[in-house]
């Protein structure tokens, strides 16, 4: 049997009609497939390879770790060096108040974590999310998503979730003393880049703060540069009460946190012992990896050059049948006017060697989420036969 038919036949499926490339090497913002066809790689795992795929750095502290320890116990038991080490890097780049890591082991995880947290710390359990939000799909993540689509499926899921209209005044009025936590998207990634008003995120981190409610901003899909700083909290003058992070934080390895305050983070600690706890989250490896993989962000000056980049590509993007192009650093949607017109020109791009894809919730919406590494020339490829495809179509 073929790489293919093992594929389909024993990995479960996602679609009914996977992409199905096989990937045997990757390089910068290269792939390369069985049959050594280059691919620009226009989607970076998702946000998840933001210093580039094969980083010498990264792989390097990959062996060193694995040569001295992987899997121990990583509930938060014992001293593990590349935990500790990664959260002091980590709490170290960020506000003060945010300063106790909670590793896990995806995004998702996080998600998860952070309602546990939000409940056990006040007391209160009524969640507030917003529509066109995504935030993972385990079941208490999928709760909290802003799309029936999704949801219906698996119901009954978790009671007590509002789904709050994101970026409207008026929404903020339905968090009350009785919400434990919000959690939002500081910019919406799945619903085609969404950027909020700096005055509404403002008005909704007055909001918790009069109701004594949680702030929990996920920046699974945005952290680490992508949207031009190293967090895109910066940006909006508002600091969260947690912070969700994934993806891009383990440097290509499976890992995900939630950062707090130790005051509240010491909630998990009592009443019950062990109140929030897993297998692998914060793997000696993973932290190694994501640790090496900041250092390389931030040692590189690789954000000075996002927005450059993102203008750059706005630059270059002038196919007539773009509808709307909506950015902010290197998270880009690129609008057409239905899914069927933007998935003939993914098809077609993907033919010509342009690695890229749609929006959950904005189906008409081409994703580009490079690399940050992606190269001025790469840009103007890439933009060149985006144009040319959508003018053949």
């Amino acid at each position: 049997m073929t790489n293919r038919q093992i594929f389909l036949n024993h990995i479960g499926q996602t679609s009914p009609d996977p992409l199905a490339l096989e990937i045997v090497r990757a390089n910068g913002s290269k792939l390369y497939d069985i049959h050594n066809k280059e691919y620009i790689d226009l989607i970076g795992g998702i946000s998840v390879c933001n210093i580039g795929h094969g980083n010498k750095k990264v792989i390097e502290a990959i062996k060193k770790q694995a040569d001295n320890f992987m899997h121990v116990m990583v509930n938060g038991e014992l001293i593990l060096s590349p935990q500790t080490a990664y959260a002091k890097l980590l709490t170290d780049h960020l506000p003060s108040s945010l300063n106790s890591v909670f590793f896990t082991a995806s995004g998702t995880e996080a998600t998860e974590g952070a309602m546990k947290l939000a409940k056990r710390y006040l007391g209160r359990t009524q969640i507030a999310a917003f529509k066109n939000s995504y935030h993972g799909s385990t079941q208490g993540s999928l709760s909290i998503i802003g799309d029936e689509y999704w949801r219906n499926a698996f119901r009954p899921l978790l009671p007590g979730i509002l789904h709050l209209d994101y970026n409207k005044g008026e929404s903020l009025k339905s968090i009350t003393a009785e919400t434990a936590c919000v959690i939002a998207e500081t910019i919406q990634a799945e619903a085609g880049v969404m950027v909020p008003d700096k005055k509404w995120m403002k008005a909704l981190r007055k909001r918790c703060t009069d109701t004594g409610t949680l702030l929990v901003l996920d920046e699974i899909q945005c952290g680490f540069g992508r949207n031009g700083t190293l967090w895109a909290f910066e940006q909006f003058d508002v600091v969260p009460d947690v912070l969700l992070l994934g993806k891009a934080l383990g440097g290509g390895m499976p890992l995900g946190a939630f950062v707090a305050d130790k005051k509240i983070m010491d909630s998990f600690a009592t009443n019950p012992v062990l109140g929030h706890i897993n297998t692998f989250g914060g793997h000696p490896v993973c932290c190694a990896a994501g640790k090496a993989a900041m250092e390389v962000l931030l040692e590189e000056n690789i954000i000075n050059d996002v927005f450059e980049k993102e203008k750059i590509f706005l630059e270059n993007l002038n196919g007539s049948n773009i509808k709307n192009i909506r950015s902010r650093g290197l998270m880009i949607a690129l609008e057409f006017e239905d899914f069927e017109q933007n998935k003939k020109v993914i098809d077609r791009l993907l033919a010509k060697g342009i690695f890229t894809d749609w929006f959950l919730f904005a189906s008409q919406c081409l994703r580009i989420v490079p690399p940050l590494i992606i190269s001025i020339e790469e840009i103007q490829q890439a933009c060149k036969i985006i144009n040319e495809v959508i003018s053949d179509l």
